[in-house]
């Protein structure tokens, strides 16, 4: 019950006009004129993404079972990284009032297509990593964060654009840490070709 308004204040002052530099008389703003707000979101999900007391220890339990293959500092920021990104473009949805089943449909198709290639053995971490960190830290800053935005942006209905956010919050990191882990694997398979 805290954190709504302060989430309601945080976006009100992202929001007014002369933070954001426009005229305060014009009726409709442009997207772009919304770019700290982005910045603060994927701030905003960088931080709860790292400070969530879940992923540190799936990271640190992956790091032992893999031998050490999986570093858990690298878990946790590509993780941290996923859900920064998906904070900013659930914030961008906001702002536009873009229709949120075009990202999610989006993002799963980019999963379906990263599974087929990513090693097998990441992939259930990955699905878990989207989970875990939408529990006790990320959730309450991210709806509260997501309804003010809603209700300080003209033409944005709370109910219908409020919420969301924490579906980009849970879908980004498993293409975050999808990536890594193909990337990783690549790295791997890389030096194991250039020293025989």
């Amino acid at each position: 019950m805290a954190l709504f308004p302060i989430g309601l204040l945080m976006a009100s002052q992202l929001t007014t006009p002369e933070f954001l530099g426009v005229n305060s008389l014009d009726q409709v703003t442009s997207w772009q004129a919304y770019i700290w707000v982005y910045v603060f979101s994927a701030c905003i999900g960088f931080a709860t993404a790292l400070a969530e007391p879940s992923l540190l220890a799936v990271a640190i339990k992956a790091e032992q079972i893999s031998g050490g293959t999986i570093r858990a500092w690298g878990l946790r920021i590509a993780v941290a990284i996923g859900v920064s990104v998906g904070l900013a473009l659930g914030s961008f949805r906001i702002v536009t009032g873009i229709d949120l089943y075009f990202f999610i449909v989006g993002g799963y198709i980019i999963v379906l297509i990263q599974t087929l290639f990513a090693p097998k053995s990441i992939i259930g971490l990955a699905f878990d990593s989207g989970t875990v960190t939408t529990t006790m830290v990320t959730v309450p800053l991210v709806t509260a964060l997501g309804s003010g935005l809603a209700h300080a942006i003209p033409g944005r209905n709370p109910l219908l654009d409020g919420f969301g956010l924490i579906a980009f919050a849970s879908l980004f990191p498993v293409i975050a840490v999808l990536g890594y882990a193909q990337i990783a694997h690549w790295l791997v398979n890389r030096r194991r070709s250039s020293n025989p």
